[in-house]
């Protein structure tokens, strides 16, 4: 079996490892699940630790499971969790803190003295980024304050990163201190024209320049995996944000394709071309990839939580066991009875932007029980998902077609009330693990395996099409409803 390629999925709740062959096809997938820290209301960490542990062991697993064949494997690609942030001593490679995770609100009185001190607009044009907790920089930042740490940052004697970086300097031979231009992109650190570090903002943000990883393609080598880890170097040619990377998975390479990841959280991305395009009514823009120093741009709505609601059923409420059982839940009434859940748990992301939201759940009678709340928490993903998509299209509001991934992807009835509520085609790939398919696809160029993206192109294939069939005095109706329920979910934070 020649010709592998392995991905390195590293995610929010679990990290992965994928073995695809030359095709694209599935061989082996190994998942190893992390704990989850909540200090306090808002906060979220991961243990760096756990995350190492947990990617080599997914790794280790899905190379075993693919019958060994170390030898066949022609490269690696990583794509990671983006946003999350993490600081460690050069010397022995130990992180000083927990990971702050994306998800975590703690730095939002950071973006208030931003605010208040009038640089949003500036962060704006020189990251294409809408200033917000969200992104590594006030993570950073805090840690620095708080653990008083900025003198050893300035000696060079701690290394940033966000988990790309932390995993190529622990299983890279070297320990290589890198990162590549689409996570850079998610910092609030990048110059979106120069795809430098924009020593303006460092200064704005007291970030020594000394803690900064390098900055490389997308596409490229990286440097060789630690042969303790598989028993052999093998080459790992290609990194990218996990959400670049499924735009790349897609087969999204030319300028206006649009597809949409329902995973933790759900993630729009529209290729916008080899320019950067300043996002409009809450989108941002960041690097999707660069190969042989071409850079790709996407504009991107961010929704905070996606397919985390479901696991608030499962995990907190405890009205499901598994989460599949939602949508035979969903489908045993004949709509939602008025009830609608906005899970602004961590605040709302685009087109929003409001870190004060908290989740809601509204409209609810004497007769609601697991089935409403169930259909109420699919559709928030639908409804987020429509939010973003209406306001990137812009003009009329028409929207082709959406390619959709990421695991909530696979329930039939939310993605047929997406198609519903959009009143477009949304289409299913046949491979659903487009991130990890992604990175494969992307050190498949790296390494010689892929020439071009034609060939790419002509190697996705669509599983099933859900085109829409509700009616637009009903469609209507229900748009309404939400927006009223957003309204309602909105700056409830108020000290």
């Amino acid at each position: 079996m020649s010709g592998l390629i392995v991905a390195i999925d590293q995610g929010t709740t679990s990290s992965r490892a994928v073995v695809f062959d030359r095709l694209g096809r599935v061989v082996s997938l190994c998942s190893v699940p992390f704990p989850q820290i909540y200090p306090h209301p808002g906060w979220v960490e991961h243990d760096p630790k756990s995350i190492l542990s947990s990617q080599i062991e997914a790794l280790q697993g899905a190379v075993h499971m693919a019958g060994d064949a170390v030898a066949d494997i022609e490269s690696i690609g990583i794509a990671n969790q983006r946003e999350t942030t993490l600081l460690w001593d050069r010397s022995t490679g130990e992180p000083v803190c927990n990971a702050i995770v994306w998800q975590c609100r703690r730095t939002a009185p950071i973006i208030e003295e931003l605010r208040a001190a009038g640089l949003f607009g500036e962060i704006e044009r020189r990251t294409g980024l809408v200033p917000d907790a969200y992104f590594s920089a006030t993570k950073l930042k805090w840690m620095l304050d708080t653990y008083g740490l900025r003198a050893r940052a300035q000696a060079g004697e701690l290394c940033f990163g966000t988990v790309d970086t932390f995993l190529m300097w622990h299983m890279l031979e070297g320990r290589p201190h890198l990162t590549d231009v689409s996570n850079a992109g998610r910092t609030m650190l990048l110059g979106l024209d120069s795809l430098e570090w924009d020593g303006v903002l460092l200064d704005r943000l007291e970030i020594p320049a000394t803690v900064l990883p390098e900055i490389r393609d997308t596409i490229g080598y990286f440097g060789a995996l630690d042969p303790a880890i598989l028993g052999r170097r093998i080459p790992v040619t290609a990194v990218a944000g996990d959400q670049q990377a499924a735009l790349f998975g897609q087969a999204c390479f030319t300028p206006g394709m649009l597809k949409n990841t329902y995973g933790t959280g759900c993630f729009l991305l529209k290729n916008v071309g080899s320019t950067p395009v300043r996002g409009a009514k809450g989108l941002i823009t960041c690097p999707a990839w660069r190969w042989r120093g071409e850079s790709v741009y996407a504009m991107e709505g961010s929704v905070f939580v996606g397919g985390a609601a479901v696991q608030w059923l499962r995990d907190e409420l405890g009205i499901i066991a598994r989460a599949d059982e939602t949508e035979a839940l969903a489908r045993s009434i004949a709509d939602n009875q008025g009830v609608y859940l906005v899970p602004a748990f961590t605040g709302l992301g685009a087109p929003y932007w409001d870190m004060y939201a908290r989740g809601t759940l509204i409209g609810m009678t004497r007769g609601t029980g697991r089935a409403q709340i169930a259909r109420a928490t699919l559709e928030s993903i639908a409804y987020q998902s429509m939010d973003v998509i209406s306001a990137m299209v812009g003009g009329d509001g028409s929207v082709g077609a959406v390619r959709a991934d990421g695991g909530a992807s696979a329930n039939g009835f939310l993605m047929q009330f997406q198609a519903d509520i959009l009143n477009a085609s949304v289409e299913r790939p046949a491979v659903v693990e487009t991130t990890a398919l992604g990175a494969a696809w992307m050190a498949g160029l790296g390494a010689g395996v892929y020439t071009d993206y034609g060939e790419l192109s002509r190697l996705w294939r669509a599983d099933l099409t859900f085109k829409p069939t509700m009616d637009a005095a009903k469609r209507d109706k229900c748009v309404k409803g939400w927006h009223r329920a957003v309204e309602r979910a909105k700056a409830w934070i108020v000290d």
